[in-house]
């Protein structure tokens, strides 16, 4: 089995850990919503390991929507504001800045494009081919745009910031945003998520080298 409840509780484990252990190295008010970063992705496998123990079972439908809406609203509508947020408070290059600034802009539509979704359109999830796969009837007509959108958000902050070590983070957001869109494309929004919470745990070593 690829993925499945215990992966998913196992990532949530380790991300608490590894975000407790994250916060208590932030030495400035500006590392505080990088450092968050882990714990929240520990919040988001937990939501995707209740989904897998509640999917398919008779009276827990409300908690199987309260999952489902967690898992999708941090994946679609948190992360895409989230993480250029985050560098951009931690940039100290004036140029740079105004570079992030953009992104987060592009963050920001994204964000807002699929928080209308959710508002408007029911998502759903399925379990399939031991994967978890997020529906919705959003026809969502402007979604190759709003992929590059989210991608430029969450990945070109990282190659451009002043920060060490974060250009390690988007290598591998890199590497397995592509392993996800190239062998669980139907299961993308699950399997990229998964892979980016394990590797969240670089952000600890970002806050710890990083002074500012």
């Amino acid at each position: 089995m690829c993925f499945s409840a215990s992966a998913s509780f196992a990532a949530s484990a380790l991300l608490t850990a590894a975000g407790t252990q994250t916060l208590r190295k932030v030495k400035k008010p500006s590392q505080l919503i990088l450092a968050s970063v882990p714990l929240l992705f520990a919040l988001q496998q937990l939501a995707e390991g209740i989904l897998w123990t509640v999917i398919g079972h008779k009276g827990y439908s409300v908690l199987e929507s309260i999952a489902t809406y967690a898992f999708v609203t941090m994946a679609k509508v948190v992360w895409p504001l989230m993480l250029p947020l985050a560098m951009l408070f931690l940039e100290k290059s004036a140029v740079r800045k105004k570079i992030m600034g953009f992104c987060l802009a592009s963050g920001a539509a994204v964000s807002f494009y699929y928080l209308y979704s959710l508002i408007f359109f029911t998502p759903y999830a399925q379990i399939k081919t031991l994967h978890v796969a997020y529906h919705s009837d959003f026809p969502s007509p402007y979604w190759m745009e709003a992929l590059v959108l989210y991608l430029l958000a969450t990945i070109v902050p990282l190659f451009i910031s002043t920060l060490k070590k974060a250009y390690i983070l988007g290598i591998a957001l890199i590497i397995s945003f592509t392993i996800s869109a190239v062998f669980f494309i139907h299961y993308l929004t699950s399997v990229w998520c998964f892979f980016a919470a394990v590797m969240s745990v670089v952000i600890y070593f970002m806050v710890r080298d990083n002074e500012a």
